[in-house]
């Protein structure tokens, strides 16, 4: 599939802070993703208390709706500034430990336990260290990772999820020789290549 211009095109986990840093986060949204909305059955398939993922999850405000709902909430991220402001900005109460398996990592968790958000790569993270998810929620995670590492994040991704997981996916189409990225375009052939 022809991605123009960006199948070479790297964002370093630096840059990604410094979005956070300088508050370049266009990719944020305020209101929660009428997409999430409107899938959410799709989602959540009749099941209650889910385990869902948010892979590089910032400070999405669909974790609390969706903690609020009586699901788990799991997030990674690498920007700490994002993960303390998503607590801050709900007014909830949190605590931080470091995560053993995984040098220099933090594990920031909500005081009643249903939000767990790493700080840390998301290429660090295992299902021996987070579990396995029953529901993920991609709304930005598979088109800002660099697109030579998209084999490597969609097989991690794989492996995080129980047998009958309910995976949401948002991507963007563009023309992507005009736009370098991120979001990169990702074309529904390779989606289909990726996760079979």
């Amino acid at each position: 599939s022809d991605i123009g211009s960006q199948k070479d095109r790297v964002v370093t986990e630096e840059e990604w802070q410094q979005k956070w840093e300088t508050g370049n986060t266009g990719f944020h949204k305020e209101q929660g993703h009428p997409l999430l909305q409107k899938y959410l059955d799709v989602l959540l398939n009749g099941r209650s208390g889910l385990r869902i993922f948010f892979p590089l999850c910032g400070k999405a405000v669909e974790m609390k709706w969706l903690a609020d709902m009586g699901h788990s909430v799991i997030g990674v991220e690498v920007s700490e500034q994002a993960l303390k402001e998503f607590f801050a900005e709900h007014g909830l109460p949190y605590c931080e430990e470091p995560v053993p398996e995984i040098p220099g990592a933090k594990k920031l968790q909500s005081t009643s336990g249903n939000i767990s958000l790493y700080c840390c790569s998301i290429y660090e993270l295992s299902s021996s260290i987070v579990g396995k998810f029953d529901g993920v929620w991609d709304r930005g995670a598979l088109v800002a990772v660099n697109p030579c590492d998209r084999q490597r994040y969609v097989s991690l991704m794989i492996t995080l999820m129980e047998k009958n997981s309910s995976y949401l996916l948002v991507t963007v189409s563009y023309d992507p020789n005009k736009h370098k990225g991120p979001p990169f375009y990702v074309p529904e052939s390779e989606i289909k290549s990726l996760f079979g």
